[in-house]
Parts: C-alpha cells; structure tokens; sequence
C-alpha cells in the first residue's frame, strides 16, 4: 500500500463525506437534549427516543445526549429505558427544540405509564450486531465468588465469550486471545483488568454506570485491538445531594460517597475498595499474603447547556508477599480530562487527553535483586457526532497514542547484593489514526452503518537493533529439525525521534440490517481492525508478568478480517428477544513462540517469535427474557479457534508441522444460563450456570531416560483437552425494608459459587509415584463449594 497517496487520498475522502453529508440535510427542525436519572442527575447511555407517528427513534450517546431532526408538527414523545419507567408527552414541534428529560426509577412508588407501541422496535432496525449490553442492576443479581459481584466473570455468560480456566485472569471473544481485547473504563485504556491473579476483576460494580462489550460490528472509533472493545463507563455522581453506599463481605468491603459541588451542576464521586484476608492470615504463623485495593474517582460540572468537564481516574494496586523473600506489586492507574460542547442542537463534541499506566514490580530478598516492568500511554483524541437528520448521522474524530514501553530494569536490593543495575531498551511507538462513520437509514426498512478508520504506527527510537542474516532474527537447523535463535551480525543506532518501521492501514468498517417486519430483521457485517502492540506470553491467560511489544522490523503489525451474519427477533411484544448469530475470522501476523522460548527479561525477543495466522468461526445463540417475575438468558456458543505457523521455506517444518491446531481458548461448547426471580419485595434470587468444552492442553505421549533422568516427550500442540468444566452458583437477596427510601437502606446477599461442588481442571500435571514408581496424572482445581455472605447498605 503506497503510504505517500494515502496521506493524500484520506482528508479528500473526508471531506467528501462531509459534503455529501451536508447535501442529505433538509427542511427539517431538531429535538435535541439530555436523558438524565432524576434521582441523581446522572446521564443515561441508551436511552431510547421513539416518535411513534413516524416510526423514528434514536438513542442517547455515551454522554447521555440525543438528537433528532422530524419534519414540523405534533408528535407524541416515547421515552424508555430498562429499570426506569417510561415516559410519553405530547409535543409540538415548529422550531428547534432543545429539551433535558428526567425519568424515574421504577423503584420508585409511581404509576408506571404503560406503551402499547413497539419500544425496541429501533433494536430490530439499527444495524448494530455483535453488541451485547449488560446493565448494573443485572450483573448484581447474578452470583460471585466470594459475594464479590464482578462484572468481568458476568460477561463470561454471554455467548462467544469464554475464559482459560477457573481462576484465570482475561477473557477470551470469539476465539481472540487475551490480549485481543480494549478494555476502556472512561475512554482510557487498561492493559489489566484483574485481582489478584484472575479471581477478582479491576471493576468495582458500585462506580460503573454502563458497558458494552463489542465481538463484531465493532464502530470506526475503536480501533487498536482484533477481537473485542469492552467499552465501560463511570458513574458522574449524584449533583442533588450527598449519598453513600457500600458492602461488607467476607474477604472484601467497598465504600462509595457522591454528591454536588454545585447542587445541579457539578458533582462528585470517590470510590474505595479493599480485600483483607490478608489481614487474617497474620493472626497466625503463615507470613503470606495477598490482597488488592482500589479506587474510583470522578469529578463533573456543567458550565452552561453548551458546556461540560470532567476528570475521572483510577488507581488499583495487587500486593503480594511470601514472608520476607518475595514481594510483588503490580497494577493500572488511570486518568482522563474530558470537554464536552455542543457546538450546535446538530453537532455534539467530545475532546479527551488521557494518561494510562500499568505498572509491575517483583522485590526478591533471595536473589537481591528489584524488577521493574510496565507499559504507559498518552492518547489525546477529538470526537464528534453530527445528528444531520433523522436518517443520516455522522461520527467522525482523530486521535494519537504515544507509547512508552518499558521492558525490565533490574536494580539491587541494597549495598550488599552482586546485581547490577541493567535496564532492557525501553521502547517507544507513536499510534494516530482517524476516522468516519455514517448511521444511514436509507428506507423504513433498510438501515446501514459505514465508514473507515486509517491507522498509523511508528516505531521510534531511542535503541540499538540487532541485524541478522536474511533478516531472519530465527533461524531453522534441518539436521534437527528445531528452530533456534538468530545471530546478530551486527546492531544498527536509532537515535531519539527516529523511525525504527512504520506502518499504515485502512481499516473499513460496515454493518447493515434489513427490517422484515416490527419483529424481526436479518443483519451483516464486515470488520478489517489492525492490532500494533502485543503481549508477548505463551501462556493462555495473562499474568502480571507479561511483557507488550510493538511491532517492529521482526514482529508485524496483526490485521483482522472478520464477516458475520445474525437473525434478531423480539417475541410478545418484547417480553422475549432472540439473537442468532454466525461468524468467521482470520489473523494475519499472530505471534507464535518457538519451542522452549524464554520470554522473560529477554533483550532480543525477536529471536523466539514466529509470525504466523489464526482463525476462528462459529455460531452464537442469545434467548432473553426481558419481563415478569423471572427473568434472564440462555446462550450458547458452538465454535472452533485456530492458529497456524507454515515453515517459511518449503524445507522448514513450521511449529506443530505447519497444521493448524487449537489455540490454548479454543472451546467447542459453551453453555451458560442465568435467571433472576422476584418472589416478593423482601426476597430475589439469583443463579447462573456455565458449561464449557476443556481447555486445550499438550499431554506427555511418552518419556525416554537420558542420564538417569526421566525425560517426557510430547505429541502435537494442543490435541488434548482438560476435562469439561462447569458449576451452578446461586444467590438470594433479602431487603428488611423494601419501601424505606431514604435513610438508611440495607440489604443482605447470601450467595453460593459450585453448588454442587465441581472440582474442574485449572491445569493437569504428571509425575511419578514414589511408592509405586507408575506415572499418574494429578489435577490442579482452584473453586470448591464456597459460600458468602454480603451486606450492602445506603443512604
């Protein structure tokens, strides 16, 4: 691709997008406002806006505003939104409007306003797919070890989202790895989304106002990842007046006060959260520990209807000691200036300046020696959303990451220890890129969503490069068979600012859905997404340890292609809704490791690293029930995840022979069910139940005796498998005083993870038997029977 005529070529296609879009203006006057909780004043995230007359509606965007340009005259205005009550006014429209709606709880004791019209019928019509959307109140009814609620295990019940094993940090999206994922909590991004070691999640539930998880269909804004956008936003804190909340549990308590800076403008919100196990662990001879803290914060205020700011942050941190020898530290910090203003009842903008750091540190008394690691980011990025009319909308926005990658510094621990002071080359990278999507409805029953993203990255110096024979930085040895590290013949100086490679993609996005009936529609996508960096690990799930990389002369930029095909209907006036869907993707330049790599405090990782592909596909099935008594979902997930690493020559064998095999997320079925029940205003239950094909695994197939030891040998990569993993978890809620609300409010969750007590698989090792002297297999399991009790309070 010929980088010079794209520079070109990109701002001419934008301004012809601006153009034309500017031409599909008409006649027409604009309802525009703000959709806000009037508890609380907090914005709403997909709201929907419905006029039933002409069969028109938007949704509110991720900073609760909406526009919406109808011909003149009077109209009713639907206004609905889960766990609120809906609300309709009769309107007339002769000129621009600019109106703030407050909607009520449900919760609330108020006559609850009943629509006979299709509410979700913009659901069936937006050409929107691959989208899942949880709300808060639906992830604190589901079950959690240890009464912890955590948002990242209530995704794993979605379909075509799995983990690597009980336990494990990361989540895995349609056969995408770990690192495959952007996770964004208030547009800034996180390179780890665990505590301690995969049992908890980064998200503390009491401060998170909305998420949505993106597998497909993924919008021109995103971009930086192949496989998933976790999208999650903070709450902006209560600007009427002063409220706290929290829990006590049994490892863990949290702690959350909001309130105004300025009553209706500006306001709080500050967030902590703690584990103390740790703390009992003291009262005994065990000198180990482990626990987490951290905390949420977020500041907002409205300078006038044009004109909002906010500052949001995070800082989490996970300790861990083993008496006095080991001490590891690790953990995100996280901050985002954000404006928002409105340029017009048409023109929506938001400008952010973010910094993001993710830190990882190991003390060991033992070796006398301090390591250092970890990954910062600076990213500025402009956004705005162009409301042109009721059937054209635009967002378009530029933005620049800057990467400074620091790979390992060893220092000693004091006077005494032999280690030297040694930093590995820090590494730096620059990321901007831009972007323009369309919202199109092009008939009553045809919609489509198109655009682009043009990404960029350069590799900047300051480093020396090792230069390598044919540019091989892995060389294969034919009489072996094996592959082995590359010899430098040399190194070449990059000096501060210089471009050590650069790359350059055009990655077009589109989504469209066609309308059959107010019930149901048929939509497809098409996603081409561009991944820089990498987390260099050959492990399943992430660990703190892990080092990223950008792409370089050696380690190449990862390019997704990714179609899918979905049926959505709702079912009895939406009291049900079904989502099915098929999908297929392809990775090019997936990282692959030889055999027997070292990965840690490697100065010249691209002497391990393979450059191969991956590709998965697969069928997804969503049934909800949206209303009554009982309510919840059934998914399911039939699908296959692949890699392949060819020789590079006819004479190379490549890795596992060039076959593809599974990736270490590779699970064929994946079964997951959840269901809340309301038996009465004092007592709610809660269960979900998850079933999942073993995780892939490599198993000795035979062993020969070398020197008098026992040496395994092993078979193909990943042929075998862990055996099938699944739990039932249950919870109940009980409220002494449901209709006390003010004051002090209280409730108590009593909850159960592994009912029935399942023992699944985390790993599976072979050893020898001492007395018999006969190799047995022996299995690791993390999660037994274990049961909690919460108690969370407010007032």
């Amino acid at each position: 691709m010929n980088q010079k005529n794209q520079k070109t070529h990109v701002p001419l296609l934008i301004l012809i997008f601006l153009i034309g879009s500017w031409a599909k203006a008409q006649d027409k006057v604009t309802i525009s406002g703000t959709i806000v909780n009037s508890q609380n004043n907090e914005t709403l995230i997909g709201v929907s806006i419905y006029i039933p007359e002409l069969q028109s509606g938007t949704t509110t965007n991720e900073y609760g505003f909406f526009s919406l340009s109808i011909p003149k005259g009077d109209y009713t205005l639907q206004v609905s939104y889960m766990g609120f009550q809906t609300s309709e006014e009769k309107i007339s429209l002769q000129q621009n409007l600019r109106k703030n709606i407050s909607l009520e709880s449900s919760t609330q004791n108020l006559e609850e306003i009943v629509i006979t019209e299709r509410k979700n019928i913009a659901n069936i019509k937006k050409p929107e797919m691959s989208v899942n959307k949880l709300t808060i109140q639906e992830i604190k009814k589901m079950p959690a070890v240890m009464g912890e609620t955590d948002i990242l295990k209530s995704i794993l019940q979605l379909p075509g989202v799995t983990n690597a094993g009980e336990g494990a940090s990361g989540f895995n999206v349609r056969g995408g790895a770990a690192d495959q994922n952007l996770i964004l909590l208030d547009e800034a991004l996180l390179y780890n989304s665990s505590h301690l070691f995969g049992f908890f999640s980064v998200f503390n539930s009491d401060a998170i106002k909305d998420l949505k998880l993106y597998k497909g269909g993924i919008p021109s804004r995103f971009g930086g990842r192949v496989s998933s956008v976790l999208d999650i936003y903070q709450k902006e804190g209560n600007s009427n007046e002063f409220h706290m909340n929290g829990g006590i549990g049994v490892i863990s308590s949290r702690l959350l006060a909001e309130g105004p800076l300025e009553k209706g403008k500006g306001s709080f919100l500050v967030a902590g959260r703690s584990s103390y196990a740790h703390l009992f662990l003291k009262l005994t001879d065990n000198k180990n520990s482990a626990y987490f803290y951290d905390l949420n914060t977020k500041l907002s205020y409205k300078l006038n209807e044009n004109n909002s700011l906010f500052l949001s942050g995070y800082f989490g941190r996970d300790v861990f000691d083993i008496g006095d020898q080991f001490n590891n530290v690790y953990g995100n910090a996280v901050l985002n200036l954000r404006w928002n203003h409105l340029y017009s009842e048409k023109l929506f903008s938001n400008l952010s300046m973010i910094y993001s750091d993710y830190y990882y540190g190991l003390k060991l008394d033992v070796a006398g020696l301090n390591w250092d690691s970890g990954i910062k980011n600076y990213n500025i990025k402009y956004d705005f959303k162009h409301y042109i009319s009721d059937r054209y909308k635009m967002t378009y926005g530029l933005n620049a990451v800057y990467y400074d990658f620091n790979p390992g510094t060893v220092s000693p621990t004091g006077p005494s220890s032999g280690i030297n002071r040694e930093q590995l080359d820090k590494k730096y990278a620059l990321e901007p890129a831009l972007y323009v999507d369309a919202e199109h409805e092009i008939t009553d029953k045809l919609s489509i969503n198109y655009g682009f993203r043009y990404s960029m990255f350069y590799r900047m110096g300051q480093q020396d490069m090792n230069i390598y024979a044919n540019n091989e930085a892995v060389t294969f040895n034919p009489e072996l068979q094996i592959y082995e590290k590359g010899k430098p013949i040399g190194t070449e100086h990059f000096g501060s600012g210089k471009t050590i490679a650069s790359f350059n993609n055009l990655e077009p996005r589109l989504a469209v859905s066609y309308q059959l009936d107010d019930n149901q529609s048929i939509k497809a996508s098409y996603n081409r997404m561009s991944q820089y960096i990498h987390l260099v690990s050959n492990t399943a799930s992430p660990t703190p340890l892990d080092v990223w990389a950008p792409s370089d002369n050696f380690i190449k930029p990862q390019l997704l292609d990714q179609v899918a095909l979905g049926y959505f209907r709702n079912f009895h006036n939406d009291d049900y809704t079904l989502e099915t869907e098929i999908y297929y993707k392809k990775v090019k330049n997936r990282i692959d490791y030889i055999d027997g790599a070292d990965l840690i405090a490697n100065k010249a990782i691209e002497q391990v690293i393979l450059n191969g592909r991956s590709r998965s596909y697969g069928l997804e099935v969503l049934l909800r029930k949206n209303s009554g008594k009982l309510n919840g979902w059934i998914s399911y997930t039939l699908s296959r995840s692949e890699q392949q690493t060819p020789g590079r020559t006819a004479l190379e064998t490549g890795i596992n022979n060039g076959k593809w095999y599974s990736t270490g997320y590779d699970k064929t079925h994946n079964l997951a069910v959840t269901a809340s029940y309301k038996l009465t205003e004092k007592w709610s239950f809660g269960s979900t139940f998850a079933l999942q094909s073993g995780q892939p695994v490599t198993y000795p197939n035979g062993q020969y005796e070398y020197g008098g030891v026992i040496v395994p040998s092993y078979g193909a990569r990943n042929e075998d498998r862990l055996p099938a993993y699944h739990h039932l978890d249950v919870s109940a809620t009980y409220i002494p005083k449901p209709d006390k609300k003010k004051g002090w409010q209280g409730e108590w969750v009593f909850s159960i993870y592994n009912l029935y007590n399942r023992m699944n698989s985390a790993s599976m090792t072979f050893r020898q038997n001492e007395d018999t002297g006969r190799n047995e297999a022996v299995r690791l399991s993390i999660f037994g029977f274990i049961p909690s009790v919460t108690y969370n309070f407010k007032f």
